[in-house]
Parts: C-alpha cells; structure tokens; sequence
C-alpha cells in the first residue's frame, strides 16, 4: 500500500508519477480516498481552476492546447483534466482528447490526465473535484477542465471553475438556438473558435445580442462576459482570451466573488460526498427494510414520503 504523506510529498516536489498514483487512488475511490483528502487539504486552495466547456467539435481540445502553450510563456506549471464520454457498452472511454496536446507531453511543467465520464452526465467526470485537489495540492498554478462535448443543461463545470469559458463556432446553430442553449447562461468569456470561417462575425453579433437580452437590473456590479474571436489551430485570438481570464479573475478578487465561488464549489463537493454515502448506507444490507416500505406504499398504508422518513430514521 502506498504511503500517503510520502505520495504528496513527492507530487508537490514536481514527481509526475506521483501526481498519476493519487490520481487513480480518486478515480478507484480507494478505501484510503479520506486519508488522500486529509493529506492534500492543507495544500490547496491556490490553483486558478479554468473551465472549458461547448457543443461538440468547436476545438475545446485544441483551444486547451493552445492555451497550454500560453500560460507556459508565463513561466506557469499547467495541470490539465480532459473528460472523455464513456461507452455505454464497453464503460471504456476513447480519451482522445491528448492526441491534440501531444506538443506539451514532454514539458516537465504540464501534467496531462484524461478521465473517462463513466456513465456521469453534467460534462464531468465523478472523480473530477478530487483529481482537481490532487493537482492544486501539487503545485500547479493554472488547472485547466476540459469537460466532454455537452448540451443544453449539462452546466457542471460552473460550479467547479473559477473561470468558464463557453466555446462556440460559426455554423453550430442558429441565434434562436443559442438562445435556449443553457451554457451560453454559464460564461465568464465567450470565445467564438473558428473565426477564420464564414458567419463568425454573425455569430459574434448574435451573442451580443443574446447577452444584452439575458442582462437584468441587478443591484450591486456584474460581470459582463467578453467575446474573444480565436482560431485555435494558428494561435489567433489565444493572448486576448488569456488576457480576458486574467481580468475576469482580477474583477472576482476584487468584488469578493473568487471566494464565494470556491465556498459554493465546497458545498457542493460536501453535498455530493454526503448523498452518495447516504446512498451507500441505503443499498446496504437492511434486512429487507426498504422492500417491507416499498410494500407499504403499494398496499396504500404508507405514502412515498412518510416510508422515507422512515427510512432514514431507521439507518444505523
């Protein structure tokens, strides 16, 4: 069995391998993930966590390398989670998301995970909040989440990054169809990929239109999110987009927002590690409990709520 403290020890020294083992002690929810936790705690908390989120095909992979490459000309230690969907037949995911970032494999100073979803929706995978403490707690000064390619509603990064850049591109939809679209309601930055194409001025000019429909009047000030015109696979834009994180972070600092949003990430990590160890003591053995409760309602002597209560009640 590994030894804990040495693991951290050694991944805050810079130890790739390291970083990898803990990483995977997270992802097999090893019966040792609480003495991780504990060990990495003390660690965290300095990382600028970047979220990048977007439909299918607007080169979040390649967006991500370009802003590797970006933040490395900063003299920055970049960590990188690029969720991969599983196969719902094979549970194996593709992870092809590295094959666009083969340029920095060999940098010391870039850490490259893939994660495979493993059947989660939101555009994460399960074990993401703790690979992410894992590489804050390593040292890395920029963790950049990739999330797989999502819809409408699949908006789970916004409560994991500080910053969340929504990709888009020309031809993906038209104005009514971004209208609907939930993540256009999660960016910090919007940034139009593909801007050498035809349309990318109008789809520049239909998100400022749908931004100016989304404000309210709200008291007190509000972050509006810029619009970066990029062409990922030359460079083109890279610098403004870097540019536009830096100042969206300096507004949060500066409003006290940076920390209500690693506050909010906080509760939603303890909410989520408390409802699946709730789950987990439910699907234990009870000696029937639930199917005795679950006869009850059918029979009409207990309704659905009253046989929870019960239930929970009832737990050791």
């Amino acid at each position: 069995m590994p030894d804990i403290p040495e693991l951290v020890a050694q991944a805050r020294d810079g130890n790739a391998r390291a970083v990898a083992r803990l990483i995977s002690l997270v992802e097999d929810t090893s019966p040792r993930l609480r003495e991780v936790a504990a060990a990495l705690a003390p660690h965290t908390g300095h990382a600028a966590v970047l979220g990048l989120t977007g439909p299918p095909g607007v080169g979040k992979s390649t967006s991500t390398a370009a802003l590797i490459a970006a933040f490395r000309e900063q003299g920055k230690r970049i960590g990188v989670l690029a969720i991969d969907p599983s196969s719902p037949f094979s549970g194996g995911a593709l992870l092809g998301d590295r094959i666009r970032m083969q340029d920095h494999a060999t940098d010391p100073d870039v850490f490259i995970r893939s994660m495979a979803t493993r059947g989660r929706l939101g555009g994460l995978a399960a074990a993401t909040p703790q690979a992410l403490r894992v590489l804050d707690a390593a040292g890395f000064d920029v963790v950049l989440v990739e999330t797989v390619g999502v819809g409408q509603s699949e908006v789970d990064i916004v409560a994991l990054a500080d910053t969340t850049l929504v990709l888009l591109a020309p031809g993906m939809g038209d104005g009514i169809q971004a209208a609907k679209a939930g993540i256009l309601e999660v960016a910090d930055v919007f940034v139009v990929n593909k801007a050498d194409r035809d349309g990318a001025a109008r789809t520049v000019r239909d998100l400022k239109h749908m931004i100016s429909l989304g404000r309210r009047e709200i008291r007190g000030p509000t972050w509006r999110p810029p619009i970066v015109s990029t062409v990922a696979t030359t460079g083109q834009g890279v610098a403004e987009v870097v540019a536009a994180v830096a100042e969206h972070r300096t507004w949060l600092t500066e409003h006290g927002d940076l920390a209500r949003r690693r506050e909010h990430r906080a509760r939603t990590e303890i909410e989520e590690i408390a409802v699946q160890t709730l789950r987990t003591r439910l699907a234990g053995p009870r000696d029937g409990a639930l199917d005795r409760l679950a006869q009850r309602v059918v029979t009409g002597e207990l309704d659905p709520f009253a046989a929870a209560d019960k239930l929970i009640a009832d737990l050791p």
